[in-house]
């Protein structure tokens, strides 16, 4: 986070995007890093998850990407939110909750749909539907903002497309009368790759944990904020021709050992990890059979010990597995795999860069999968 606070202007401020649970990593810790790495703003997607910061004593401006449910805008008034807007409807249904020049200031970021296609004003006409509800003294336009499609992709022709659109977007917010205080349009993507895009903020969320098109981004280097780690249950030896797993899925060639891993699908390593490996012992082990809700299992180089560690993110000797390793398998970004790490998976978070020889020499606890922050 520091070296991308680093490669902005002083004048751009930084949104630090914690939601999803910090896409995995844990949300308060996140953001608690987040502020501490420079931030001006965090950024959530639902009112449940800027209430949890808030009750952790988070006092950093908060964005709720997510239209909220237009009744609990008195709520998130009283934890001084700015909430998004994409519609006049909602800001009219709004006025049911929150008459006009009561319980303070209604602070807002206007979402602009140029091409993304989840929300957002599309046309001029939304638009101009939208302007007198926005010109209301308790109204408080803190942002109008987009959302880039392909900014990590190669080919930039629709994202030059997007990017036309939201200048032309921008010209109706500065020749509507309005005071608008922030324009941004870049996520961690084009904020990385196209400098020229940061506008007055930008909003940083899967490079914040490492996740990144590292291919086209020559001018910062970052890395993998997290590690997944758990320990052998069980070792066994198979036969050859003796089967594994939920629908025999697997049958030993020769005669294996076999060990099993505490973690599975219910714990967000789903099946699609079927093949892909893991690290024991400084060496890679294939995943072998179905992976169960609560385990699963690996064929080991040897022998090894009920206890051994198993890496399933991160660095074993000289041997690494990665997030775009991963990813790449289940033909999906990395952020998938963070953010789908249940809570049975332990975080322990930690400053140190010697993660890996604090996991071989501690004393072993009742802990048997956890992900290093």
């Amino acid at each position: 986070m520091l070296n991308i606070r680093k490669s902005l202007p002083d004048s751009v401020k930084l949104m630090a995007v914690v939601k999803a649970n910090g896409y995995g990593h844990g949300d308060i810790e996140s953001a608690a890093a987040a502020e501490q790495a420079g931030a001006d703003y965090l950024a959530v997607a639902y009112l449940e998850e800027a209430i949890r910061l808030r009750d952790a004593g988070m006092k950093l401006p908060i964005l709720v990407l997510t239209p909220i449910r237009p009744e609990l805008t008195p709520l998130a008034l009283k934890l001084d939110l700015s909430l998004t807007v994409a519609s006049a409807k909602w800001l009219a249904d709004v006025r049911v909750y929150k008459p006009f020049a009561s319980a303070g200031k209604l602070r807002i970021h206007v979402k602009m749909d140029t091409g993304l296609g989840r929300i957002g004003i599309r046309t001029k006409r939304e638009w101009d539907e939208l302007v007198p509800w926005l010109r209301a003294e308790d109204v408080e336009v803190d942002g109008f903002y987009t959302h880039f499609a392909t900014a990590g992709q190669a080919d930039t022709a629709f994202l030059e497309r997007q990017t036309a659109r939201f200048a032309e977007m921008k010209e109706w917010g500065r020749s509507s009368g309005l005071t608008i205080r922030h324009y941004h349009c870049a996520g961690s993507a084009a904020a990385l790759r196209f400098p020229h895009l940061a506008m007055d903020m930008v909003r940083i969320g899967a490079a914040m944990y490492g996740f990144y098109p590292e291919q086209l981004v020559r001018s910062v280097k970052l890395e993998p904020a997290l590690s997944l780690h758990s320990r052998l249950i069980h070792v066994k030896k198979l036969a050859k021709g003796d089967y594994l797993g939920y629908g025999n899925s697997y049958r030993a060639d020769e005669d294996e050992w076999i060990g099993t891993v505490p973690i599975g699908y219910a714990d967000g390593w789903t099946q699609r990890m079927q093949g892909t490996e893991v690290l024991i012992e400084g060496q890679r082990a294939p995943i072998v059979g179905k992976i169960c809700m609560d385990q699963l299992m690996i064929k080991l180089p040897g022998p090894c010990a009920d206890g051994a560690l198993v890496t399933l993110i991160g660095l074993q000797g000289e041997q690494r597995i990665t997030f775009a390793e991963l990813a790449a398998h289940i033909g999906n970004v990395a952020q998938e795999i963070s953010a789908s790490l249940g809570p049975r998976v332990a975080r322990t978070y930690t400053d140190t860069e010697e993660v890996h020889a604090r996991w071989d020499n501690q004393i072993r606890r009742n802990e048997f999968k956890q992900a290093v922050v």
